[in-house]
């Protein structure tokens, strides 16, 4: 695994992003950021580990919400900057409720914006706000 690891190219910040998406239907679940170590403890333990750039510390996908990303397959792009998760999705992926981060799409050419995606929870009873 160090192998690998090593040969993978972090930013300044020791980060690399990681393209996370459904293994069955492909859609993409979100994107988030991986250091070494969230790398390491993703092969590991076959569950999606991150860093969280805002609260400067590694988590577990679904710590607090149950809803975790069980990893099938991990991928990295030809210039090895770049990771793909493929995950089985339990829950949510996205915070605000939604199966996918990605539930916005852009609805023509003067900027207006459509919601594409239904909620499947409700954030503020799944993380007590």
């Amino acid at each position: 695994m160090n192998k690998f690891i090593s040969g993978l190219k972090f930013d300044k910040n020791g980060l690399i992003p990681a393209v996370i998406q459904d293994h069955k239907n492909k859609e993409v679940l979100m994107v988030a950021y991986m250091n070494d170590v969230a790398v390491k403890k993703t092969i590991e333990t076959k569950r999606a580990h991150f860093y969280s750039r805002s609260r400067k510390k590694l988590w577990l996908k679904g710590e607090s919400s149950g809803h975790v990303q069980k990893v099938k397959e991990v991928r990295f792009d030809c210039d090895g900057d770049c990771l793909l998760v493929k995950v089985e999705q339990v829950g949510g992926a996205c915070h605000t409720g939604y199966r996918s981060c990605f539930y916005r799409k852009l609805k023509d050419r003067k900027g207006n914006t459509a919601v594409s995606g239904k909620k499947i929870f409700d954030p503020d009873k799944v993380y007590k706000k």
